[in-house]
């Protein structure tokens, strides 16, 4: 009897024992980061959540904490779990232990266009860098601020938001699709991408890339994008990042998968069937959320879509968080790719049409673009003496800044400013026309016309059409104190306006699925859509300017335009800053035809009497 009892104590005694041991190991797994877990703290978070059938291939993998993340299905059933279902449970199980493990640690931000929004730590270690808080101080719009007084807003929250959208399609496309394998890795990188894309913006952003390189360096082939990468490796060497990005798993693999979704493929190997080294084709959709170079539908988009028309005044039709509720990864053509649903078809329409509207009313407005010019005159003039210390001293210009990382952190908008407000004498020139700009001083626009669709006209033949438009005027044409013009008095401008493709239809390159059959990809043609959208998907826009402001000048101006646009048989000239002539003359109504409306006014005036 006894000895019965002392049995019963030793057993109790021992699960006793045992259970403070387990909660002991519990409580020193959740005292650790699971990033700092070794190979027997994973094995020990497997074991008390009943996986110890894993244990073995565990230690025979040295499976350690920070691999965790990157564990996918494939993985497990290498590592001997047979079972789809215990599969799933073990993805769930370290799902729910990353997002534990990471509440605490994100930060939120409260964003005007998206709300309070969560940012990863990682994210939140580039975005406390001096190469990325330098997005602070570059316009999102350029000189629209000129025009819009609300066009405010600049790359950093811009980068933000995209960070925060690309995150969201991610996560919408894995909680939807579980089969597709997208881990927390490729989330984080996804969101990174986002965060970095536009890391490479200059002044004014798209102004300095698109207007003042091609003025100062016309046969430098250079983008934004490439600077975006560039300053990417700068920042992470130079803040000593690595380290970091180790701890959430991502390793050199990683980051040339986030350079490669900003700039596409890094080598120039077009031969190969899948150029991108980052992920294999299985995940060819990621690189469709941040830039789609296929049909132009991306996060990058939906957010400025949004923050620019919030802040321009615009109307936004587009309503990107139903997108993301109908996307869905089709195999297409060999690839997975993100596809819509059937009915959302009129919707992405209006996505393209908003960005047509951006265009038209914003990003293309003549007072914007005249500004725009007079801006890079400016630099254009001030290039020689404006110096940017580089790496080891080396000086750099205003147009060479992008050739190294530590010159180009240094410059942004308030290259304005500094010209503006300098003393300089070798600056009068550049600070006269910023000045200019300053007292709304701006070149006049003379007018704008439009080629026909089968004709395109050259940027690179400006010079040759500002001397055609001088010599359609002689001095038997010019009225007593006017002069002829001279190529320092007027300049073209030219641009496109379409839906994102050129010539294009972008929704051509997009695919559907109908509600019955969401695996097969299918096409919808216009016809199927409305008889009401538009045959043609671009247009191209000539428009005038004359530096002089007088009114001689500009009359000459106009009259040399009118002329010009007749001999190349153009739309005639419009939307100009001078009150001139009638575009359209009145037709002549003949003499018989007045007087008998007279004379049915009189009768009828006479029948109201009575």
């Amino acid at each position: 009897m006894a000895a019965g009892k002392r049995k019963h104590e030793d057993s109790s005694a021992s699960d006793q024992n045992s259970t403070q041991e387990s909660a002991k190991k519990k409580f020193t797994l959740e005292q650790k980061n699971y990033r700092e877990w070794g190979v027997g703290d994973v094995c020990d978070f497997f074991s008390e959540n009943g996986f110890n059938d894993l244990i073995p291939a565990l230690k025979g993998q040295d499976v350690t904490g920070i691999a965790l993340p990157g564990l996918t299905e494939n993985h497990l059933e290498k590592l001997g779990v047979s079972q789809l279902g215990r599969r799933l449970k073990i993805l769930q199980l370290l799902k729910d232990l990353q997002h534990s493990s990471l509440h605490l640690e994100l930060k939120v931000f409260n964003d005007p266009i998206h709300g309070h929004i969560e940012v990863h730590p990682l994210c939140v270690k580039v975005i406390d860098t001096p190469q990325f808080q330098r997005l602070r101080y570059i316009k999102q719009l350029g000189a629209c601020y000129f025009v819009f007084p609300g066009a405010t807003s600049n790359r950093f929250e811009h980068c933000l938001g995209v960070c925060h959208l690309a995150g969201q399609l991610a996560r919408a496309l894995q909680l939807r699709q579980p089969e597709l394998n997208i881990t927390e890795r490729d989330i984080l990188c996804v969101e990174i991408a986002g965060l970095c894309h536009d890391l490479g913006h200059g002044p004014f952003s798209h102004m300095f890339d698109g207007l003042f390189i091609p003025m100062v360096r016309p046969d430098y082939k250079w983008k934004h994008e490439d600077t975006s990468v560039n300053m990417f490796d700068h920042l992470v060497r130079e803040n000593g990042l690595e380290a970091e990005f180790e701890k959430y798993g991502l390793m050199e693999q990683d980051r040339k998968f986030i350079k490669e979704q900003i700039k596409g493929p890094l080598n120039d190997d077009k031969c190969s069937q899948w150029p991108y080294t980052g992920r294999s084709q299985e995940k060819s959709f990621l690189y469709e959320i941040v830039a789609n170079k296929r049909n132009g539908i991306d996060v990058d988009k939906w957010d400025y879509f949004a923050r620019d028309c919030h802040h321009l005044g615009i109307n936004n039709i587009f309503d990107h968080s139903r997108f993301m509720k109908f996307a869905r990864v089709i195999h297409v053509d060999g690839q997975l790719q993100i596809c819509s649903r059937d009915k959302e078809v009129g919707n992405l329409y209006d996505m393209f049409y908003v960005r047509n509207t951006l265009h038209r009313r914003a990003y293309q407005h003549k007072v914007n673009k005249i500004a725009e010019l007079m801006i890079c005159e400016a630099f254009a003039k001030a290039d020689d003496h404006i110096q940017l210390t580089g790496t080891n001293g080396k000086i750099f210009r205003i147009s060479t800044a992008m050739d190294d990382m530590v010159a180009y952190t240094k410059l942004n908008d308030y290259i304005y400013h500094q010209i503006l407000y300098s003393t300089e004498p070798e600056l009068a020139e550049a600070r006269g026309i910023l000045q200019k700009v300053e007292r709304r001083n701006l070149y006049k626009c003379v007018g704008q016309t439009l080629p026909n669709p089968n004709e395109s006209y050259s940027s690179r033949d400006i010079p040759k059409y500002v001397r055609e438009i001088i010599g359609c005027m002689s001095r038997k044409d010019l009225e007593p104190g006017e002069e002829l013009l001279c190529e320092e008095d007027i300049t073209l401008v030219m641009f496109n306006l379409d839906y994102g493709m050129k010539k294009k239809n972008p929704i051509d390159h997009v695919r559907f699925y109908q509600k019955g059959q969401p695996e097969v990809a299918i096409r919808v043609r216009k016809d199927q859509v409305s008889q009401m959208l538009p045959e043609t998907f671009s247009e191209q826009v000539i428009r005038l300017l004359c530096k002089k402001t007088d009114p001689a000048t500009l009359n000459v101006a106009i009259k040399a335009f009118r002329k010009w646009c007749a001999q190349k048989h153009l739309t005639t000239p419009k939307g100009g800053d001078i009150g001139a002539m009638e575009l359209t003359p009145i037709k002549s109504i003949p003499l018989r035809i007045l007087k008998t409306k007279d004379v049915q006014n009189r009768r009828a005036r006479k029948s109201v009497a009575f």
